[in-house]
């Protein structure tokens, strides 16, 4: 299919045939889906990738028993991993150090090595750094301060950097449903659901929060709910 082929064939799907699907053709997917944009290289997401019969039966029930997630034969959850910002950060110094060294000129090698160092690791960690929403205010406060003398980024509270980690991981999901419906596979993205429950259910730390579940099969005729509607591109299309 052409590109413009899968975004049409491409819906949410709410009931899949009692039909297997390839785990391997859908962990490609996944891979896909990994080279997603993501906010300053950061990749604070996980992909969990459920296959096994006694889980899905259990994700199902977390999922409110939705139709899409009781019919699925597989289904995927995408975890934030907002917690996991230090590591990252470090691995992308070293790999942005190794760039510098690859691509630029040995005179500006030094200063850009520099720039990222205090990037990834004096920027981002003050930036991804909790503490009960204090840091959050302080950094609030300085930003406007900043910005009476020149432009910024205001959206540094600890919700605002919440909001940029589940957007990126939202970036990979849709990413992932693009590379299945090119493989002829179907899915559903599932915001209602328990997180408590799924965090319990796949043992996830503190600090992850579910992004999305999707599940996975090949649609049955009634999974598809009709015509798909769009508002009039008109009004949601603006030209400046």
């Amino acid at each position: 299919m052409t590109f413009k082929e899968i975004v049409n064939y491409r819906r949410s799907v709410r009931y899949y045939k009692d039909q297997p699907i390839d785990p391997e053709v859908v962990k490609q997917c996944l891979e896909l889906a990994s080279l997603s944009p993501n906010s300053s290289n950061m990749q604070l997401w996980e992909f969990y990738h459920i296959t096994d019969p006694v889980i899905l039966k259990s994700l199902s029930a977390a999922c409110l028993n939705q139709q899409a997630a009781t019919t699925a034969k597989q289904m995927i959850v995408f975890v934030t991993r907002r917690d996991l910002y230090k590591k990252r950060a470090q691995m992308m110094i070293e790999l942005e150090s190794q760039n510098v060294l690859k691509n630029s000129p040995k005179e500006k090698q030094a200063k850009r090595v520099r720039t990222w160092r205090l990037y990834y690791g004096k920027v981002i960690p003050i930036l991804y750094s909790r503490f009960f929403g204090i840091w959050g205010v302080i950094r609030k406060l300085i930003v406007s301060a900043v910005g009476l003398f020149r432009p910024i980024t205001y959206q540094v509270s600890e919700c605002d950097v919440r909001v940029v980690v589940h957007k990126t991981c939202a970036l990979a999901a849709q990413t992932f449903m693009l590379a299945m419906a090119n493989e002829g596979y179907d899915t559903c993205p599932m915001e209602g659901l328990d997180s408590r429950r799924i965090k319990k259910m796949l043992k996830l730390p503190y600090g992850a929060e579910i992004n999305m579940v999707i599940s996975c099969g090949l649609r049955e005729e009634r999974g598809v709910w009709g015509d798909r509607m769009r508002i009039p591109f008109e009004e949601v299309y603006k030209r400046v």
